[in-house]
């Protein structure tokens, strides 16, 4: 009984991943609506930052309990898809349509975020070069930079529905472009093996320290930008990327 109540354990985790991104795409219709004291693209974001420790949680406790299975792998990704697809696309879209003067059309380009966020999780699944690094953004990262990047516009000015839609596709493109990407995971905590992870969460207390929330989206952007740069030093120099092996 032990051994079969300890197989569900991760996929309920990642269960509860699916319904905090569910709970956020509802939230996202609500968008300065208040609600227990927050609006409610704050509470949009809290559960996102659930989902995001929920999806975390769900890997570390299958991999501790030794609990694979094939269905907990397609379940993480459609999980994944509401949560760091759906969710920001919703809080995209909302915003775009609560800034505009009435419902524009323009905002219907949030829904790439979601096709293309499919995409990215069906060929990480079948793609066997990425069982150690990442080809495209990972769709956790697509969210995280939305909640940055949404709470810096929310605070500053609407940009514009061109400038909004070329955001969309340009950050939605990412994530299926053939961009080798490193992983966040430390398998050592040696500096040689892991400079890159480090330069990222150093960057990302000081962003965030600095800017708050909107600190997410330029630390995202720089792991973009050492990605670029680290695949074209490995080019120049011949030598494998810095963090092929994570």
């Amino acid at each position: 009984m032990f051994r079969t109540i300890k197989s569900y354990i991760p996929n309920t985790v990642t269960c509860l991943n699916l319904l905090s991104g569910t709970v956020a795409c509802v939230l996202a219709f609500n968008f300065y609506h208040p609600i227990g004291g927050m609006l409610g693209y704050q509470w949009a974001f809290l559960f996102i930052a659930a989902a995001a420790l929920f999806d975390f949680m769900d890997g570390a406790l299958a991999r501790m309990l030794h609990a694979y299975s094939d269905m907990g792998k397609e379940l993480d990704s459609l999980s994944d898809l509401v949560s760091f697809g759906l969710a920001p696309a919703m809080l995209v879209f909302n915003y775009m349509n609560y800034f505009s003067a009435d419902f524009t059309l323009w905002s219907l380009v949030a829904l790439f975020i979601v096709v293309m966020g499919a995409l990215r999780l069906a060929r990480f699944n079948v793609d066997t070069r990425q069982t150690t690094s990442f080809i495209g953004l990972p769709i956790p990262a697509n969210a995280i930079f939305w909640i940055g990047m949404l709470a810096w516009l929310i605070h500053t000015t609407y940009p514009g529905d061109i400038v909004m839609a070329v955001m969309v596709v340009v950050m939605s493109l990412l994530m299926v472009c053939n961009l080798p990407m490193f992983s966040l995971k430390f398998k050592n905590f040696a500096i040689a093996d892991n400079y890159l992870r480090y330069i990222i969460l150093f960057a990302a207390v000081v962003f965030v320290c600095i800017g708050g929330l909107p600190g997410l989206a330029w630390t995202i952007m720089l792991y973009v930008l050492l990605s670029l740069v680290s695949v074209l030093f490995s080019s120049k120099t011949g030598k494998q990327e810095p963090c092929g092996d994570c």
